[in-house]
């Protein structure tokens, strides 16, 4: 059976996820295998899963059928955010507008869930205002500057920003030995969770460094996960604290020493500016291994 959905609202967003807000039932393997499959068309066109679906988009389904393109409610959890957990959210928002937040995310929460993730930024953003979105992410382990859009029409522009790398991220990390080079740019292939391979491209600067420790600059100019902690391994100097990829490490007992200490874009004709001082036990790691860091991080901003 053939089924053809005329699109009437101009929802510009993925094929995949219209799909399953549409027919609850189905999986993103289902999606993307009947796309591949070319059972699922767009203005009679071979289509794929990320296509943006616009107003007056004709979708049509070859294999349709009510058995497997059906709908079924679903509840979703309600998870209970904490009084203490969203005090501390609050004390860590560091500028708020109508229409973003920009917030020093502490160590040790996730920015998102997951299957063994009980409370993440994501869940507490959804708690205060279902309207607020991530628009990128940290490590849980990491600290650091994170954009919080309030509304859709910001999480587009914030996005494209990032996209279009109009967006300059800088980290300061303590790692374990020295890079051979001082300054460089480094690309890298990553393999991701589905074993792709993502190209990354990283810049980086070595602020100080003595027999066993360097601290680092780094301005990532790519953003795929565990990026700057599987170049830091590469260059033969794995961060601090980093329980994964510098498992045998005598430090396997401290934080993970990396962190978003700031950001700079521009939006709207307006400039924004946002640098943090480093957490306390960034500092006194530094204090105890005699490390000289620039306690005022706006000295590094014109680094890169």
């Amino acid at each position: 059976m053939i089924k053809n959905i005329k699109i009437i609202n101009n929802f510009h967003q993925r094929l995949d996820k219209y799909l399953k807000n549409k027919f609850t039932s189905l999986t993103q393997g289902f999606i993307e295998k009947n796309i591949r499959k070319k059972n699922i068309l767009i203005n009679n066109s071979i289509t794929k899963a990320n296509y943006l679906v616009k107003l007056n988009d004709d979708l049509k389904i070859l294999n349709f059928h009510e058995t497997l393109y059906k709908n079924k409610i679903i509840f979703k959890k309600n998870i209970k955010i904490s009084r203490t957990i969203l005090d501390e959210f609050k004390k860590s928002i560091i500028f708020e507008n109508n229409d973003f937040i920009v917030l020093n995310k502490w160590s040790q929460i996730a920015t998102q869930g997951g299957s063994k993730i009980k409370i993440s930024i994501d869940h507490i953003i959804k708690n205060i205002n279902p309207q607020y979105r991530l628009v990128h992410r940290l490590d849980k382990e990491t600290s650091g500057l994170l954009l919080i859009a309030k509304n859709l029409n910001y999480a587009k522009k914030l996005s494209s920003l990032f996209k279009q790398k109009k967006i300059t991220k800088l980290y300061i990390a303590l790692c374990e030995g020295n890079p051979k080079n001082n300054y460089s740019a480094v690309k890298l292939e990553i393999k991701n969770k589905k074993l792709k391979i993502e190209n990354t491209l990283t810049n980086y600067k070595v602020v100080n460094k003595n027999k066993s420790i360097s601290s680092l600059l780094f301005n990532p100019q790519t953003g795929k996960t565990h990026q700057l902690r599987i170049v830091s391994k590469n260059l033969g100097c794995p961060i601090v604290g980093d329980n994964k990829y510098n498992i045998h490490s005598k430090y396997s007992n401290e934080n993970l020493m990396l962190h978003a200490f700031a950001l700079k874009f521009k939006i709207n004709n307006k400039k924004f500016e946002f640098i943090l001082n480093l957490p306390d036990y960034f500092t006194n790691f530094i204090k105890k291994n005699d490390l000289k860091i620039n306690k005022d991080l706006k000295n590094y901003l014109n680094v890169f």
